[in-house]
């Protein structure tokens, strides 16, 4: 990471979701139903989103610390936060030692080394080895970067299908008799619209070292939240980052509070909306990229 300086003004936005027959985040504890309030308005949440932009940041090229075991960098065996970080702190070690860098202490090391560290910090706790030359470390770094859960603009309802298996898991007696394990069920949003809001912070940014180049980086993996996000559950084109709203303040504080700049936006159940004027404070109203836009972030990925 090479940046002159970190984040200038301080930045607020929002994203408007287009859900369509899938399962946007599906609840572990709910038989993996999509995720819903006490008053049936349909979430995904926060840790969900944020999974998502670390993957689309990985895709773009980005050293990311928190990597999902399916999704891991080409060249990356570690299976562990704890290997990951333990393999970096050596390194860090070995450089000071060699005279090719200042410090290896891993509050300022971390979120030069991985991207997510930087943006959305991270709490480092993890045991000493001595084989190693390893101490414990037990640390947190705020990271400037915040998203809050995407809630439906409408309470949602749920449809559920039984689905059943052509193959049995297991032979069964008789051969041709199926076992109980070919029955399941999927469950799926049919239409919804879902926003979620966040912010990037100046004073923590220029504690980690977040830059405004960083900034713009967050912005298009907004832009292209779902791409490369396919599964089962969420098949291809049946999610859609609709707009991303980006207001970029005129000072480090910025003129208003983020809870006040996203009261200024007005979702409808069909994804139209409307932006109340704030004075000296104009949104960017992004689309997702397409065309050539796209293509040379995918390029360059």
């Amino acid at each position: 990471m090479s940046h002159n300086k970190t984040l200038s003004n301080k930045i607020d936005f929002a994203v408007i979701i287009s859900v369509r027959r899938a399962n946007p985040n599906g609840d572990p504890l709910n038989g993996n139903r999509p995720r819903q309030t006490y008053d049936g308005y349909g979430e995904i949440s926060d840790v969900c989103l944020k999974r998502k932009i670390r993957n689309r940041l990985q895709d773009m090229g980005e050293s990311i610390f928190v990597q999902s075991d399916d999704n891991r960098a080409p060249g990356d065996d570690f299976r562990s936060l704890n290997d990951r970080f333990k393999a970096a702190l050596s390194r860090w070690k070995k450089e000071v030692k060699d005279g090719k860098r200042e410090s290896w202490e891993p509050r300022d090391r971390a979120p030069r080394e991985w991207f997510d560290v930087r943006a959305f910090g991270q709490v480092f706790a993890f045991k000493g080895d001595k084989k190693k030359d390893v101490d414990a470390v037990s640390i947190g770094i705020r990271g400037p970067v915040t998203i809050q859960s995407a809630f439906s603009v409408e309470p949602i309802t749920p449809d559920s299908l039984q689905i059943t298996k052509s193959v049995n898991l297991e032979t069964e007696n008789p051969p041709d008799k199926k076992g109980g394990d070919t029955m399941g069920m999927k469950h799926r949003v049919d239409k919804g619209i879902y926003v979620t809001y966040g912010a990037i912070n100046t004073q923590l940014a220029a504690k980690t070292g977040f830059s405004d180049a960083d900034a713009d980086k967050i912005k298009k993996a907004l832009q292209t939240l779902f791409l490369n996000d396919v599964s089962s559950a969420r098949p291809e084109g049946s999610m859609e980052v609709m707009k991303v709203i980006w207001w970029k303040h005129k000072s480090p504080c910025g003129q208003y509070s983020s809870a006040n700049v996203h009261r200024s936006l007005h979702v409808q159940a069909d994804g139209t909306y409307n932006l109340d004027t704030l004075d000296e404070l104009v949104p960017k109203e992004l689309a997702s990229l397409e065309g050539d836009a796209l293509q040379n972030l995918c390029a360059s990925c």
